[in-house]
């Protein structure tokens, strides 16, 4: 009995290794699988990811490229559309289409890049940085603290702040000394940043006195009241700037906005020239500056006009 007992277990014992290394084996084998293809799908993932990003950031940036090219001008539709809403705007200081008109014209025509540069921030400063699409626009500001508020605002708009020393009330004496001055620090063409010129405005960023500005807008400081800064300063500046080109000949077109008060007409007159007036509605004046000759010590042909003018 204890024989056949002991032969039973000697030959259940075998079975059952056998039984459980099979099972072990079929385990195995599934797992090893579901490894394989989990390694497998990972790495086709990490291979293909990059090639369909790289495809489809190429695909977008043609379709924008070629959408918008870089150096392709606004539509006309587009800038009828800004003119319009721009010109119907609440606000009571807004431009008309009128005045607005002109401004886009000259913008248009220019060469690309233009160099647009406008004194004062107004309603519509963002429609001029959107109408000079792929140029450069500079605008210039008296108050430091609006100044720093919209380039915050407006991170796109390049701006500058500048502190007047001039005074409306002062307009007269200042045109008597600037004749005094005018074959030293007042001339028509020099580098106003080594200026000590009255009228000339000598601490902008060296870069704004480098550029070849092609339009030029002055629609600031405040010409309200006689201790305003009024607006002599920047147009003194812009009839030297548009005389003092170094690079471009292409003439410089100079709009003057209130042009029926008595500091823009006079002081457009007498640096800007009546002779270079080509346009004018009474709010907006439009003058076209040639370069001049360094050694040029006048700013106008025609004195007659500018002395009766200065006088009137």
């Amino acid at each position: 009995m204890k024989s056949n007992n002991n032969t039973k277990l000697i030959l259940l014992h075998p079975y059952i290794q056998k039984q459980g290394g099979s099972n072990r084996l079929w385990l195995l084998a599934f797992v090893s699988f579901f490894t394989i293809a989990f390694l497998l799908t990972l790495i086709y993932t990490r291979e293909t990811s990059p090639v369909k990003a790289i495809t489809t950031t190429m695909a977008a940036g043609s379709a924008s490229s070629s959408t918008y090219g870089s150096n392709a001008p606004l539509p006309t539709t587009v800038i009828n559309t800004l003119l319009h809403y721009a010109s119907r705007s609440n606000d009571s200081f807004h431009m008309s289409h009128a005045e607005i008109k002109p401004i886009s014209d000259a913008l248009r025509k220019c060469s690309s890049p233009c160099n647009f540069l406008v004194f004062g921030l107004t309603h519509e400063t963002p429609l001029w940085k959107a109408l000079n699409h792929n140029g450069r626009t500079v605008f210039i500001e008296e108050n430091r603290y609006y100044a720093a508020y919209y380039e915050e605002l407006h991170p796109e708009i390049d701006v500058f702040d500048v502190q007047y020393t001039t005074k409306m009330k002062e307009m007269r004496e200042l045109i008597a000394s600037t004749k005094e001055q005018i074959k030293n620090e007042c001339r028509p063409v020099q580098n106003l940043l080594f200026s000590e010129c009255k009228l000339g405005i000598n601490d902008l960023p060296n870069h704004v006195y480098e550029v070849d500005w092609d339009v030029i807008l002055i629609d600031g400081p405040r010409g309200d009241g006689p201790e305003g800064p009024g607006r002599m300063t920047p147009i003194f500046t812009s009839g030297v700037l548009a005389r003092s080109k170094k690079a471009s000949s292409a003439k410089t077109h100079i709009f003057v906005h209130d042009y029926y008060r008595n500091v823009e007409r006079i002081y457009g007159d007498e640096f800007l020239c009546r002779e270079n007036l080509v346009e004018s509605n009474g709010m907006l004046a439009h003058f076209v500056v040639e370069k001049m000759d360094e050694n040029s010590f006048q700013f106008c042909r025609n004195h007659t006009s500018n002395s009766s003018a200065s006088s009137s």
